[in-house]
């Protein structure tokens, strides 16, 4: 039996596991990825975050790292590569919490974090896209060095398109930009830039065209062939093709857990993180209140407040006398 069984294992998540191990709690983490960081290490591991508090910058994948490097001892047990199905209260008000792999687990307390849910990336509409899936089709980037001296083909109007042009113009050999609209969804800044790379000849601007058909053998491209509105088509030599239409977010199951849900969002009492099941708590981009931020920032403070409130609810009402780190410090391995 856990303490707390903390479902998702984003930087919300993994926070949630630091603040419990600091009150001597004990955790397990259920996460449907094959390694604990969300969308961060899935999605965009090598992008750049500029808001976590005490670092100008740094890499989504490096700030998962340090997580996991700080909730080290603590000895968090993981269930990953499986999704959490459903929740039982017991008896003795505890829950247990079945998976995908049929794993029961025991907890006195839950803590859903669990970001926007299950995710997965918007794909097109293309006959044969997943014999090159992962080989030289891509909807994250996880190793630049792969792209050098390439041709790339990078598909999307938003702000993941444009920063990843601007950021693998300097490796690549050329970068061909293809929206389906004249007008890209991002800052005046961010196109100043772009159009600097234009003028260079690093990126081509492909627009407004969609795509059409891809060409290759083997898992591997060779060329691109994209389409206007007046049915013109044009091929493109690609190594590469890099899609950013954006995510496809589902919260499954947890409808089905009896939380209270608004606009796919857990409602939460904010003065404790918890929903409208007692011991159940939420945190991170997946609850609303009043005034929420998505910022992982939030989550990290959210995690600190559920931990808290559990904390009361496994000692049976008794309050955590409150220390700061420096004072405490960190239980060592």
């Amino acid at each position: 039996m856990f303490d707390v069984i903390i479902i998702g294992a984003g930087p919300s998540g993994l926070f949630s596991v630091f603040q419990a191990g600091m009150m001597g709690l004990n955790c397990a983490v259920i996460d449907t990825l094959s390694s604990p960081g969300g969308q961060c290490n899935a999605l965009y591991p090598e992008k750049p975050i500029y808001d976590i508090p005490g670092h100008p910058r740094i890499l989504a994948q490096e700030l998962i790292d340090l997580l996991h490097k700080q909730i080290e001892p603590f000895k968090p047990t993981f269930f990953l590569e499986q999704q959490a199905l459903s929740i039982n209260q017991n008896e003795d008000q505890s829950f247990t919490v079945t998976t995908a792999a049929n794993n029961k687990i025991g907890g006195k307390t839950i803590i859903v974090a669990a970001g926007g849910g299950s995710f997965g990336p918007n794909r097109p509409v293309i006959k044969n896209i997943l014999e090159f899936e992962n080989k030289s089709i891509f909807y994250s980037i996880t190793k630049q060095e792969i792209f050098h001296n390439k041709k790339i083909v990078i598909a999307g109007g938003g702000d993941s398109a444009i920063d990843w042009s601007l950021s693998l113009s300097g490796i690549a050999s050329k970068i061909y930009l293809i929206h389906r609209r004249n007008k890209f969804k991002a800052t005046p800044e961010s196109m100043k830039k772009i159009n600097t790379k234009v003028e260079e000849s690093k990126i081509e601007l492909v627009i407004p065209y969609q795509l059409h058909k891809i060409h290759g053998e083997n898992g591997r491209l060779n060329s691109i062939e994209v389409i206007n509105f007046d049915n013109n088509t044009k091929l493109i030599e690609a190594d590469y093709l890099l899609l950013f239409f954006g995510l496809s977010m589902n919260i499954g199951p947890i409808l089905d857990w009896g939380i209270d849900i608004e606009n796919k969002h857990i409602k939460v009492d904010l003065s404790t993180m918890q929903t409208n099941i007692k011991g159940i708590f939420a945190v991170g981009d997946i609850i609303t209140y009043p005034g929420k931020l998505k910022l992982i920032l939030s989550g990290f403070a959210e995690a600190a407040r559920a931990c808290h409130s559990a904390y009361s609810i496994i000692n049976n009402g008794t309050e955590i006398h409150f220390e700061y780190s420096t004072t405490k410090g960190v239980p060592t391995k």
